[in-house]
């Protein structure tokens, strides 16, 4: 049966035959540039391709080959150069692709080199495992890193469900007015919605989340940042304000917690980059990064940069800078429609964020 994939399914395999053809994991800085000065050299790929079976790959840049070995016995040697070639060619490939396609060429080359799919299994968010050589310290660690590609449509960074959802008071309206709102059945009836509650003098208070996984979740990064991502969903709902810079401002001059503003985007950060690098909304979280290397991006050009640990900074700032609030269904994942509890009128706001 032939391998068919999307965009950012191919964009995986990409970056596998990057590499290998490089030998080398540069770094980028908040505006996703290529450092030159800062790369790690790449010691081995590992690719676990069925459960319990794992193939090793070693780029050796001076000798201009990669090794592939199953079980410290060498299978086969290829030229670095052919790995580059089959790189390019699978990037034009990409690049012209549409929805879910086939690279037949590529698919050829990737079974003489033992894969059979497209994406390894994984229990993680970690797309593919590299041993690097942090040639600062000379530790030669396997990490694992996420892989997220610019070729295709921008990929979600937290998917929506009713596991996002938090919760409102509508203060200020009565409840037979409910009937009313929710009959608003329009092509924009989320936007709708929102302006009939403020038009018709409802505001919205903060009450609670509704999945007690991921509000203690969210407290692991800050005991107020439940809080403070109410604010900015509040604020995305009734404003349209979508990207976290400038979410990041409205918190900073709404000030619920009475801090600075270095302190509101310091922790937006730090949810950001909790979300990308291990933490999920129903799954209890211990704090520790799933993705233990950090983020590698496929850019639009071809290159293939890498944040890591020693790069953090810039990560967390590419990521305040690179993603938004987007509304998902509201069928599916249950929001956006008053209901009565207790006498009072409330409201479900959903939270999903997507790179932009």
């Amino acid at each position: 049966m032939a391998i068919t994939g999307n965009k950012g399914e191919w964009s995986e395999v990409y970056t596998f035959l990057r590499l290998l053809a490089g030998g080398k994991l540069f770094a980028a800085d908040d505006q996703l540039n290529r450092i030159e000065d800062m790369f790690f050299p790449i010691l081995k790929i590992i690719r676990e391709e069925t459960h319990g079976i794992s193939y090793e790959y070693y780029p050796d840049t001076e000798a201009g080959e990669v090794k592939i070995f199953l079980n410290d016995k060498q299978l086969t040697c290829l030229s670095s150069t052919v790995f580059d070639e089959e790189a390019n060619h699978l990037f034009s490939a990409i690049a012209s692709g549409k929805s879910a396609f086939e690279v037949t060429r590529t698919e050829s080359f990737i079974r003489k080199i033992y894969m059979s799919k497209l994406k390894a299994p994984s229990s993680d968010k970690s797309d593919i495992n590299i041993q690097i050589h942090d040639v600062s310290t000379g530790y030669k660690n396997v990490v694992g890193f996420s892989i997220k590609s610019e070729l295709g449509s921008p990929p979600t960074l937290l998917n929506a469900g009713k596991t996002t959802n938090f919760i409102y008071e509508v203060v200020g309206l009565r409840p037979t007015e409910i009937d009313t709102i929710n009959a608003i059945n329009t092509k924009n009836k989320l936007i709708d919605r929102m302006a009939a509650i403020l038009e018709k003098g409802g505001s919205l208070t903060y009450i609670r989340m509704e999945n007690v996984t991921f509000k203690n979740n969210l407290t692991m990064i800050d005991s107020q940042m439940p809080l403070i991502v109410a604010e900015m969903l509040r604020h995305y709902y009734t404003k349209n304000v979508f990207d976290f810079v400038g979410l990041a401002a409205h918190v900073s001059q709404v000030n619920p917690l009475l801090c600075s503003a270095d302190f509101y985007k310091h922790k937006i950060k730090d949810l950001l980059c909790a979300i990308a690098l291990g933490m999920k909304p129903a799954t209890i979280w211990d704090g520790t990064d799933e993705a233990s290397g950090g983020y590698i991006i496929v850019k639009t050009d071809g290159d293939v940069l890498a944040y890591h640990i020693y790069n953090r900074d810039a990560f967390r700032s590419y990521l305040l800078k690179n993603t938004r609030l987007e509304k998902g269904s509201s069928s599916k994942h249950d929001f956006c429609t008053l209901y009565e509890e207790n006498g009072k009128v409330m409201v479900k706001l959903n939270l999903q964020i997507r790179f932009s």
